[in-house]
């Protein structure tokens, strides 16, 4: 059985694919899933933020999760997205994942203050989680203190990941790896503008959205002491990045198009966005989408 723990590389945030209908595009779901394999990726969370998942049923969500994990096929590690701002609706959430088998699940719990936080990470542990990642999100601020990520961390043996997504994160990855020997496994994710900065603080996986080949051929150049070749092909990305990284809702406009073009999602159609994608940004995606095929060809 191939060592899929502890956690390093390219972690890959699926996007929801929706067909013509608007129903989840489960074939093409499964063909994203083989496609990012073959570029090397050391697994897959879904759904998440990306995913839409405020948009998407329980049902859906769990049918997401059923592909993906058949697909895969114990080859790399799937972490079942259960991001639910009410906490019932999470607990059951929770429940249905291990009911079917899933034993990684990622934790996204509003935080209001430590000791509802607390309590309601505590309730999800208790319900049998085997690997548990949890989810520092702050759009607009610095996340977790770092006082209760390191309580949690100590108490719970399954808390084993934490997924950093503050602004700015890459004091937080040296600090937090520094409280826990390294020990605590730590992915950024919105922060994928910092890649090259993270490496070099050390951190274990990125979990980015599409372009799955670059992505794992800068871990892999990185991974390699090939600083030179790892920084070379990033910068390639900035300007992509630049665009996309402006709002989550232009990053999943900007990545279910670029996979439309790839031929690996039948429509490069969303279910709900906060920003319309108007005539200027799909101008600009085109121009860079064209940019990133002929990039991801070359590799």
């Amino acid at each position: 059985m191939k060592q899929l723990f502890p956690l390093s590389g390219i972690v890959t945030v699926l996007n929801t694919p929706f067909d013509t209908q608007g129903n989840v595009d489960l074939p093409s779901l499964r063909t994203n899933v083989q496609y990012a394999i073959q570029a090397g990726v050391a697994g897959f969370l879904v759904p998440a933020l990306a995913s839409e998942v405020a948009a998407l049923s329980i049902a859906e969500r769990l049918q997401m999760v059923a592909a993906v994990t058949e697909e895969v096929a114990g080859e790399v590690l799937v972490f079942a997205g259960a991001g639910e701002p009410d906490k019932d609706r999470r607990k059951y959430i929770v429940k249905k994942y291990l009911a079917m088998g899933c034993r990684n699940i990622l934790f996204q719990i509003p935080f209001e203050n430590e000791e509802q936080f607390k309590s309601e990470f505590y309730e999800l542990a208790d319900l049998g989680v085997e690997t548990i990642m949890l989810q520092d999100w702050s759009a607009n601020g610095y996340g977790l203190p770092d006082d209760l990520i390191l309580e949690l961390f100590h108490k719970v043996e399954a808390f084993r990941c934490l997924k950093v997504e503050t602004v700015p994160a890459g004091v937080k990855y040296s600090r937090l790896l520094s409280l826990t020997e390294g020990r605590l496994h730590l992915s950024g994710g919105w922060a994928v503008t910092q890649m090259i900065e993270g490496l070099k603080r050390g951190i274990h996986a990125f979990m980015p959205t599409g372009m799955h080949k670059t992505y794992c051929a800068i871990y892999q150049h990185f991974k390699a002491c090939e600083l030179t070749k790892a920084e070379q092909l990033f910068y390639q990305l900035l300007p992509v990045l630049a665009f996309s990284n402006q709002h989550l809702d232009i990053s999943i406009h900007f990545f279910k198009r670029l996979l439309h073009r790839q031929r690996i999602y039948k429509t490069p159609n969303i279910r709900a966005s906060l920003l319309p994608f108007d005539a200027i940004h799909e101008g600009i995606s085109e121009r860079l989408i064209e940019k990133v095929i002929a990039l991801e060809e070359s590799l």
